[in-house]
């Protein structure tokens, strides 16, 4: 198989499937383009429902283009990271306005699917709960429904932070099912060493060095508005952060953050429940550990890493590159000037550029 390795860099200065539940058009976009928004759940393991939203355009298309899976990071579900009700603030719908239909999930343990029973109980009477492998059954389930929904034998994947590791996971486990591939601003390893997520911090176990410290974490986390702010501010290289992102968008990213949560608001200050699982996945893969083999991988596979990432590293996409040796091709791209939440930034801080890197990779064949 041909493996076409491009590395661009720059330093300049952002729910068997069960029938849809509601279907309900969308206002007409600035591109002139309706779209249908479709809201469905398909079952993961045995009681365990998963959450999909469905975003496509209206009509049948022209030209038939790959159905696009997008997965969410280790705290904020899938809707509040990918379709906000705002300009600028929906991945979903560009890429559904490039023609794409665009299913949105939420793992289990976030926003609308099946919350599991330690998510249910104190914190701290549980191990983190939703490590990678039933978040991969999750996905395995979801991208089954969406080859029957849209009648593809393929889906294109594409998630950001954690939610590339668990993608780049199920694309090593079933890499028949996969068309292209992104990995957006995710941890792989094996390089041990991490500022925020690794050895020597609140990450580790002060009596087991080496080990994640799930006394600290327990099953889950509970996050504030207040708490969701302070890393995208440290990756935006200015006081006035308005510079870089709306203010719109940040209100309807902390809006449905706190709604993904229906006991939100029985906590005061209001909080939303996030296992803990996907910290401990990232301990490890900040500690040198490799948790999937990117060698299996025989999909088009896009990395992107944005240039002020604080969760990724530059050695992950150096060694991503590297391991994809049965990708069919292999893509890597700095984003200038960005930062970990590139887009939902503003177009001239790295959301243009990184929507212009994704919806031209979608497009090759």
């Amino acid at each position: 198989m041909r493996n076409v390795f491009t590395i661009l860099s720059s330093t300049a200065a952002a729910i068997a499937a069960a029938a849809a539940t509601l279907v309900a058009p969308a206002p007409p976009t600035e591109a002139g383009r309706e779209l249908v928004r479709a809201e469905f759940r398909v079952t993961s393991d045995p009681g365990v429902r998963i959450a999909v939203r469905e975003v496509r355009p209206a009509g049948r298309p022209a030209r038939p283009k790959p159905p696009v899976l997008l997965l969410h990071g280790a705290r904020v579900p899938g809707v509040a990271s990918f379709d906000l009700p705002v300009p600028g603030g929906s991945l979903a719908a560009d890429l559904a306005r490039a023609g794409h239909r665009v299913y949105v999930m939420d793992a289990r343990g976030y926003g609308a699917s099946t919350r599991p029973a330690e998510l249910q109980r104190p914190p701290e009477s549980s191990p983190p709960a939703v490590r990678s492998a039933a978040v991969v059954r999750d996905v395995t389930a979801v991208v089954e429904a969406i080859t029957r929904r849209a009648g593809s034998g393929q889906v294109a994947l594409l998630g950001w932070a954690t939610g590339g590791h668990w993608l780049g996971q199920y694309a090593a486990a079933h890499p028949h099912r996969v068309s292209h591939l992104v990995l957006y601003n995710a941890l792989y390893g094996p390089l041990d060493g991490h500022p925020t997520l690794g050895r020597g911090t609140d990450n580790e176990d002060p009596d087991h060095p080496g080990r994640f410290n799930a006394a600290r974490y327990g099953a889950y986390r509970l996050s504030t508005a207040a708490s969701l702010l302070p890393s995208w501010d440290s990756g935006i290289p200015v006081e006035d952060k308005s510079v870089w992102r709306d203010p719109a968008v940040v209100d309807a990213y902390v809006r449905g953050a706190l709604a993904s949560d229906p006991t939100s608001d029985s906590r005061q200050p209001a909080s939303f429940r996030a296992p803990s699982g996907a910290m401990e996945d990232s301990f490890y893969l900040a500690t040198g550990r490799q948790l999937w083999d990117a060698s299996l991988v025989t999909a088009r596979t896009l990395i992107l890493r944005s240039e002020y990432d604080f969760w990724s590293r530059p050695g992950d996409a150096d060694l991503l590159a590297e391991h994809l040796v049965h990708a069919r091709s292999v893509r890597s791209v700095e984003l200038a000037g960005a930062t970990h939440y590139a887009h939902l930034d503003r177009a001239e801080r790295g959301r243009g550029q990184f929507l212009a890197e994704v919806r031209d990779f979608l497009a090759t064949p």
